[in-house]
């Protein structure tokens, strides 16, 4: 079986045609930052893992309204409400007025 090929946008097209002539140059330093990068990027995964669990009380109304939220969006309900959390405690969940 033949792998199609992807279809590259204007911009990329010439970045490659670029590479291909070997008109583009490595910059200084750059494995250095890559690993440094690579650190942060390992470093920030792990303090986003769930390792806490949590039980809250609250009426069916609301579970009846998140669950149905949920499955709206195709998410699971507790995904969408670990969400709903995280953009309130991090400031990016608007408050409407």
């Amino acid at each position: 079986m033949r792998r199609k090929e992807p279809q590259l946008e204007p911009e990329e097209q010439e970045i490659l045609g670029a590479f291909e002539r070997g008109e583009l140059r490595s910059v200084p330093g750059v494995k250095e930052e890559i690993k440094k990068h690579t650190i942060y990027a390992r470093n920030t995964l792990l303090k986003m893992q769930k390792d806490k669990r949590v039980n809250i009380r609250m009426s069916s109304l609301d579970l009846d309204g998140i669950q149905s939220r949920a499955l709206e969006d195709g998410l699971p309900y507790q995904t969408l409400m670990a969400s709903v959390l995280h953009k309130f405690i991090t400031g990016q969940l608007a408050e409407r007025r």
